[in-house]
């Protein structure tokens, strides 16, 4: 179960404190940004005894946990590929499908590429899943910061593996507010357009001084904007942030 979560001020990421029940016992820390002091107070004042610290992917905004080590003594928990790509030691590695637990409390890992190649989601047994930086409340991640896999791949974690759980499913992303599966397959715009109920934009832009069709321009978690684009010269599809779009006139 999702107890609470501690978001980063200024790259407004996600750090989560799971545990085992109601009335503390064994827990998880799920992703750091170096401001999860209000974590570390939950714990100790809940008895919470946290067991495992758990990276989703490398992204610095997500790996910070010093602090976490220092107040509970937990070993790091992450992908090889993670490993391979931090600084920060990890202790313990799981793969895709295997189950990360601290007493009663499970989460299944699930391979989530696109965002990165290192990227995974985490389901619980009580119908949460945290979903890093691949899906957010009425957004998605972006496909072309470092390690990306590229737009497909994204699109198959979302439409092929999170999509595929059950409606009420709670949904913690890795920046700001919690959603349901259900809410972001009503109304999420990228996923909308994927399953064929809304069109395909076709207004000229470019993208890094590259020409491209502006497929979809949606609101992003931050306030900002997030663009999916066509890439004139490759036929290629991404997902940027708005920043990086120049729109016609």
């Amino acid at each position: 179960m999702i107890i609470d979560r501690a978001e980063h001020p200024m790259y407004v990421s996600n750090s989560y404190l799971l545990a085992e029940g109601e009335g503390g016992g064994p827990g998880l820390i799920v992703d750091g940004h170096g401001e999860g002091a209000k974590l570390i107070e939950r714990a100790q004042a809940d008895g919470i005894v946290v067991e495992k610290i758990v990276l989703t992917h490398h992204h610095a905004d997500h790996v910070d946990v010093a602090e976490y080590r220092e107040a509970f003594g937990a070993p790091v928990v992450a992908s090889e590929l993670t490993a391979e790509l931090i600084d920060t030691e990890v202790d313990e590695t799981y793969a895709d499908g295997d189950t990360i637990s601290a007493g009663a409390l499970e989460l299944r890992a699930i391979a989530t590429p696109g965002h990165c190649a290192d990227h995974f989601a985490l389901l619980s047994g009580d119908g949460d899943v945290i979903t890093a930086d691949v899906l957010f409340k009425g957004t998605v991640g972006g496909t072309m910061a470092p390690g990306a896999t590229g737009f497909a791949d994204l699109k198959g974690s979302i439409m092929d593996k999170l999509m595929t759980l059950p409606a009420e499913t709670r949904v913690h992303p890795g920046h700001t507010l919690p959603t349901t599966i259900g809410e972001e397959w009503e109304q999420n715009p990228f996923v909308r357009i994927w399953r064929g109920l809304d069109e395909q934009g076709d207004e000229r832009c470019t993208v890094w001084e590259r020409d491209a069709t502006l497929v979809l321009w949606a609101p992003d978690y931050d306030g900002t904007n997030k663009a999916w684009v066509r890439f004139e010269d490759d036929g290629q599809d991404a997902i940027v942030g708005g920043s990086q779009v120049v729109r016609g006139d």
